[in-house]
């Protein structure tokens, strides 16, 4: 079983930074995404940033430039940088992690616990 804590939210001012954690306990056969995603109370929830096994990554239009998403295969981490804040940027942040935890089963999304980020202006 698969579980993802995430860490690193909380308030910040306008401009300011926040790095947001994101570790698995447990072990992937094959990890084939990590991302971040977040939501706004009635809102669906929406990709912020994301990476595939081969590393290759994408970002919303709204944050490129600003974030940053990294991992660290040792420690089954993966990050979120985030620069520049907005209060637009408000909102509840969820890790995610799709894959498979061995060779016969199915690939599943697994997700953290979320965390808020609030940037005030």
């Amino acid at each position: 079983q698969v579980q993802l804590v995430e860490s690193g939210g909380g308030w910040v001012q306008a401009g300011g930074s926040l790095r947001l954690s994101c570790a698995a306990s447990g072990s992937f056969f094959r990890l084939n995404f990590m991302g971040w995603f977040r939501q706004l109370p009635g809102k669906q929830r929406e990709l912020v940033a994301g990476m595939i096994s081969g590393g290759s990554t994408n970002y919303a239009d709204s944050v490129k430039g600003r974030f940053t998403i990294s991992r660290d295969n040792a420690k089954n981490t993966v990050y979120l940088q985030m620069n520049s804040l907005k209060p637009e940027d408000t909102a509840v942040y969820y890790c995610n992690y799709r894959g498979r935890i061995a060779f016969y089963s199915a690939e599943l999304d697994y997700w953290g616990q979320g965390t808020q980020v609030t940037v005030s202006s």
